[in-house]
């Protein structure tokens, strides 16, 4: 039976990639009868270290190293930046981003992180949309840095909230707003259940280099809640396709 937490994309005798699913935490969190994805992970496997983190709202691509070569391996291409990371985000507004660079510095203050050009430290991303609705955008991110919420700040900071991420000034993407003529929502309205109840950030890809030297590109594919957005946004908010769009 497939374990739904350690959902394997990638694996070699060194190294693992993780479709991670959103709402868990990659490390132990303080309430330690909640699972994390390390945590699962030392059921199967003897010396498994995570080469890095995603946030615990977020899905997508974990790289996991099996022994402490191959960490060593892979944090030497962290510290370069030789990791290739590609999210994507679906933001609340149209944006049409065209391979924009947002170099704006993050400070992790105590629940948020913020924009500081005194205290903060280098933060870069690179923003390109991929389709563009009536009243969304999504947005394939490439980080160059790898800070702490780097990608929601980055778009919060260009207007471009992601969908459920109210901590950067998201809101949960509602069936009125783009249904507004035909739409008439069951109960009460000012109750309306959101289309999806997940912040809509996905590690679509991540790219390494192997212990033999090997350039190694892994895809997680799309969870199905959010290519069930996708697919309602393209229906009925007026979307044009993109070839290169993930699905």
């Amino acid at each position: 039976m497939k374990d739904p937490i350690l959902d394997v994309v990638y694996q070699s005798q060194d190294y693992l990639v993780l479709n991670k699913p959103w709402g868990i935490a990659s490390l132990d969190e303080h309430v330690f009868t909640r699972p994390s994805m390390l945590k699962e992970l030392k059921r199967t496997f003897p010396q498994p270290q995570l080469c890095h983190r995603l946030d615990k709202e977020t899905s997508g691509c974990l790289l996991v190293a099996l022994h402490p070569e191959a960490y060593r391996h892979a944090a030497i291409q962290f510290e370069w930046r030789k990791i290739q990371k590609e999210y994507l985000a679906i933001c609340s507004g149209v944006h049409h981003f065209h391979n924009i660079s947002i170099d704006l510095p993050l400070f992790s203050a105590p629940k948020k992180v913020r924009v500081s050009h005194k205290s903060g430290k280098p933060a870069q991303t690179v923003l390109q949309s991929q389709e563009v609705f009536k009243h969304f955008t999504s947005v394939l991110c490439k980080p160059i840095t790898g800070r702490l919420h780097q990608i929601r700040v980055h778009l919060a900071s260009q207007n471009a909230p992601i969908v459920n991420d109210m901590l950067y000034g998201g809101q949960p993407p509602l069936f009125s707003q783009i249904k507004t003529r035909k739409y008439k929502p069951q109960g009460d309205a000012d109750n309306e259940a959101p289309i999806i109840s997940r912040i809509a950030l996905h590690a679509l890809s991540i790219g390494f280099q192997s212990l033999e030297g090997e350039q190694i590109t892994v895809v997680a594919p799309l969870p199905k809640e959010l290519h069930a957005f996708l697919k309602i946004l393209r229906r009925w908010d007026g979307g044009h396709e993109n070839p290169d769009t993930p699905s």
